[in-house]
């Protein structure tokens, strides 16, 4: 893995794997800082699908959060208004 490449631009994804003991919560963060990095019109869902070919380890918390990064966002709701409620 090249730092710099397409799938992962600043190489943050092969760091967390590199680091022992490294927590889900921490692995959360640098989900985050990678797709900060990722270009806007980048198909975040095929690279994550190459991450995981690359990376995925079984029963490490990176694993767990790209598997994790893969499920479509729901539509955000508004709570507390009639208008959030399903008609």
């Amino acid at each position: 893995m090249i730092k710099g490449d397409t799938t992962d631009p600043k190489g943050l994804i092969n760091d967390a794997y590199q680091i022992d003991g490294i927590t889900y919560e921490e692995c959360r963060s640098v989900f985050l800082d990678w797709a900060l990095a990722v270009p806007v019109n980048a198909d975040t869902m095929a690279l994550i699908h190459l991450l995981l070919a690359r990376h995925g380890q079984q029963g490490h918390p990176m694993t767990q959060v790209l598997t994790e990064g893969l499920t479509g966002m729901s539509a955000p709701r508004r709570r507390g208004i009639w208008r959030s409620r399903a008609r």
